[in-house]
């Protein structure tokens, strides 16, 4: 075959899945062709990544893009675009929007808006409500859906599933891993009462305690184990959650989201407020501690941003009137390679958790690894550049973030989509060309 390629990526550091290798790395129409390519090669293009990291393209599996809904707040436009600027390839986009995502038709619009506007590939989940649950079977393996998202808690209208009968008839329809929202909806009512309008933000911790949310989790494993239908329990964040999932592994997967690694109250409530309220809150240290233990051992199987943002008047309303979530799809990776600066895992554990999880637990194709034939997706950071986060980089219209004046080890410098460069030092190449990811099991 010829030594001639679209793109060449020379003198980099590749986190290949077998360990750390430097490699010259081929692509072909919008594979990876080669990971040896010979030094007479070749391209129409040369990235030279000489003092770089080149991650396989790193996923955001759990995003609030808000579209259809506010596009003032956010869009799959500008939320895509700020996942390029964040070193990210693809995100998995929520369904709760305004109309929700939860019938064929709704999800055939977002379907072709999604490959219009998206600058990064992108996933789809379907939102399961007590009244389409035979409908699931069939929308789950629609095209770009990642999963069916239930909220069992934490949620209003139709997409609040919370009883065990309910749920159990959600599990029955299809096969596919259920994503889950799990904290306990009647414990979160009845605890309501104990606190007033006006109370610190910390009270948000207090009201959605650890037991809120271990409570739900056990709920959902024994559902999952009685249905025999495999479950994905999202944004876990207690350490009890954390004990109990090491031993359920033959049913069910789990992710942590970088705010629980990184926030601890009730520090994080004290100096940003509102800023700090997302669900499932974030806790003190002894729940920090524990995450980072559940990743150290390997319980853990992704991380997220939870990315969820909300305009600035509604984020400083008095507790409880503040609206819960926080932006993130942009942040994630910083955040997280200097998590590796800082010796809390090595940069192999973080790609595991944030390309080869995401593409193992959802069944994305031709994702998660830098490996021939895959997708040339490629995440490349330079792990010595120091930089601080500010709001005015944020591209999301909201315009905030959590991290505003964060100092970070580790940035991403540029992002690979199917072989070509779309994002490098800051700057948008070229114009949308995400697609909508590939799954196992769907047309």
């Amino acid at each position: 075959m010829s030594d001639h390629y679209d793109l060449l990526i020379r003198n980099g550091v590749c986190i290949l899945p077998w360990g750390e290798a430097a490699t010259d790395i081929g692509v072909r129409d919008g594979r990876i062709a080669t990971l040896s390519a010979p030094a007479g090669a070749s391209a129409e293009a040369v990235f030279d990544a000489r003092h770089l990291h080149v991650l396989p393209g790193l996923i955001d599996p759990h995003v609030h893009l808000r579209d259809p809904g506010d596009a003032t707040v956010e869009s799959i436009a500008t939320g895509t675009r700020a996942a390029l600027l964040g070193g990210l390839t693809a995100v998995f986009d929520m369904p709760n929007t305004s109309p929700a995502i939860t019938d064929a038709e709704r999800l055939a619009w977002k379907q072709d808006h999604a490959e219009r506007v998206a600058w990064c590939d992108i996933g789809l989940y379907v939102g399961a409500t007590k009244a389409n649950a035979e409908a699931l079977a069939s929308l789950e393996t629609a095209r770009g859906v990642c999963a069916v998202k239930v909220f069992a808690g934490s949620s209003t209208g139709d997409l609040l599933v919370e009883d065990d009968a309910s749920i159990a008839r959600v599990m029955r329809h299809g096969r596919r891993r259920i994503a889950f929202h799990s904290e306990d909806e009647y414990r979160l009512r009845a605890r309501a009462p104990l606190f007033n309008r006006g109370d610190p933000y910390r009270c948000h911790m207090e009201w959605r305690d650890e037991e809120c949310a271990a409570l739900g989790t056990r709920r959902i494993i024994a559902l999952a184990r009685e249905t025999r239908r495999p479950a994905h329990i999202l944004h876990v964040s207690t350490a009890a959650e954390y004990a109990y999932l090491r031993d359920c592994r033959d049913i069910a997967t789990s992710e942590v989201l970088v705010n629980h690694l990184t926030q601890i109250a009730p520090e994080a409530y004290d100096t940003l407020g509102g800023y700090a309220v997302m669900n499932p809150p974030i806790r003190d240290r002894r729940h920090y501690d524990a995450a980072w233990a559940a990743v150290a051992d390997g319980t853990i199987d992704t991380i997220g941003s939870d990315h969820a943002p909300h305009p600035r008047a509604k984020k400083e309303l008095p507790w409880p009137d503040c609206a819960a979530g926080l932006t993130g799809v942009q942040t994630l990776v910083p955040v997280m390679l200097d998590h590796v600066n800082a010796g809390r895992l090595t940069l192999g554990r973080m790609v595991d958790l944030m390309a080869a999880g995401p593409a193992r637990v959802y069944g994305a194709i031709g994702k998660g690894r830098i490996a021939a034939g895959y997708d040339a997706d490629f995440t490349i950071v330079d792990m010595r550049r120091q930089r601080t986060i500010e709001n005015d980089w944020i591209a999301s219209p909201c315009g905030w973030t959590p991290f505003a004046g964060k100092r970070v080890t580790g940035w991403p410098v540029a992002t690979v989509l199917r072989g070509g460069i779309a994002m490098r030092d800051d700057a948008i190449i070229g114009a949308p060309r995400g697609r909508l990811v590939r799954f196992l099991d769907t047309a």
